[in-house]
């Protein structure tokens, strides 16, 4: 295939090398705008890049003003057909990009449905999906009203911020009324949620012409949010198929997908099953595969990769259409550690079933894959044990981007 076309993806974060790989086995012309503070660690594939622009950033925030010029400036010699977010941070940026330069693609409205955490709320409970009971940060009387009706616990979010990074768990009035005078101007940017005790799911879909041609229902061992709040090993692993839990996900995920409008590539979508009521809550969306290598976790279940199947959606030529390939449904269970070592030594981890191996300085990683579901948990269940005998380690959680 040779388009003579031109991609230009954004990317924050070093990820997406499968997404850059396949565009350019797709025949098409690669531009990648990433942050100068990678200019010098960052391994990107450059032989399936043809150029890269920096852009000056402090902890990965750039100056969209020095994005418009630059792309603008870029754009007098190139011919720029698609622009892609690789990351959640960088969503907002390629919509801004597409409306300057008018491409087709979400704009900034549409963007804010896979970003901002009020409006992705306010769209599923439109749709009659269920949520946990929550607030804007904005309305003092609204806000006094939302405690005298909804008991704490609750967990206060940044609308723009992903996974776990910025959240924290509110256990009274008076922590709240303080936390919320702390933030000073920075109030609004927050939702206020009931704090819901369960466990999480995610399912991580592939979607094209509005349709949901696939999608994997897991289960995280542990929450994420006390996985980085607590210090955890970070563990999932695929659900049982066709139960009526897993069923249940499936349809949620594909009427959210519907009603936040996504048309095409990959999303990868939170839930809570509560643990008092078992009903299954929305937490979050995204128009992106998974972090924590969960892109890993479903290659190795399903023997496709999101990166390179979202690239082949995303360089579909005119008149071409996509069609899911042939895959397995098989299960899959990941896990990851902060490890005490620079550079762990997984030699020892060499069950028959073990996928792939983490290859990081100062993190342990593993993905276990198998047509049983039991052999799968029974494997996790002996490897997360050794984990924390062999390679755990715990930092403090995030608060913001990049630390």
């Amino acid at each position: 295939m040779n388009s003579s076309k031109t991609i230009l993806c954004i990317a924050s974060y070093e990820k997406g090398h499968e997404f850059l790989r396949q565009c350019k086995r797709n025949g098409w012309r690669v531009i990648l705008l990433t942050s100068k503070s990678l200019q010098e660690t960052a391994q990107w594939p450059t032989e399936s890049i043809d150029e890269i622009f920096y852009i000056p950033d402090i902890k990965k925030q750039w100056n969209m003003n020095d994005v418009i010029y630059g792309v603008s400036f870029m754009a007098r010699t190139e011919q720029i057909d698609q622009i892609v977010a690789l990351d959640d941070y960088d969503v907002e940026k390629a919509a801004s990009l597409r409306e300057h330069l008018r491409l087709q693609g979400t704009g900034e409205t549409g963007a804010r449905y896979f970003r901002d955490k009020l409006a992705m709320r306010r769209a599923a409970a439109a749709a009659g999906i269920a949520i946990p009971q929550f607030v804007h940060i904005l309305n003092y009387k609204r806000i006094q009203h939302y405690m005298d009706s909804v008991a704490p616990p609750w967990v206060l979010k940044p609308r723009l911020q992903a996974g776990a990074i910025g959240i924290k768990k509110i256990e009274s009035t008076g922590q709240l009324w303080e936390t919320i005078e702390q933030l000073g101007d920075e109030q609004s940017f927050y939702v206020l949620e009931k704090y819901v005790p369960g466990q999480v799911h995610h399912v991580d879909s592939i979607l094209y012409g509005g349709e949901v041609l696939l999608a994997t229902a897991h289960e995280y061992a542990i929450p994420p949010m006390e996985v980085a709040h607590q210090g955890r090993v970070f563990s999932t692993r695929t659900m049982i198929r066709g139960t009526e839990a897993e069923q249940a996900l499936q349809a949620m995920n594909r009427v959210l997908l519907q009603t936040v409008g996504l048309k095409q590539g990959v999303s990868h979508t939170e839930f809570i099953r509560g643990r008092d009521d078992g009903k299954f809550y929305f937490l979050e969306t995204s128009a992106r595969v998974g972090g924590a290598h969960i892109v890993e976790l479903v290659e190795a279940a399903t023997g496709l990769n999101l990166w390179a199947e979202w690239a082949k959606i995303e360089t579909l030529l005119e008149g071409e259409k996509y069609e899911l390939p042939p895959h397995r449904s098989d299960y899959g269970g990941l896990m990851v550690s902060l490890a005490k070592q620079e550079w762990p030594d997984l030699s020892a981890y060499y069950a028959p079933e073990v996928a792939w191996k983490l290859i990081k300085r100062n993190h342990a990683g593993i993905v276990v894959c198998s047509p049983n579901y039991d052999r799968v948990t029974e494997l996790l269940s002996e490897y997360t044990r050794r984990f924390y005998e062999d390679f755990f380690a715990s930092a403090p959680p995030k608060q913001e981007p990049g630390e």
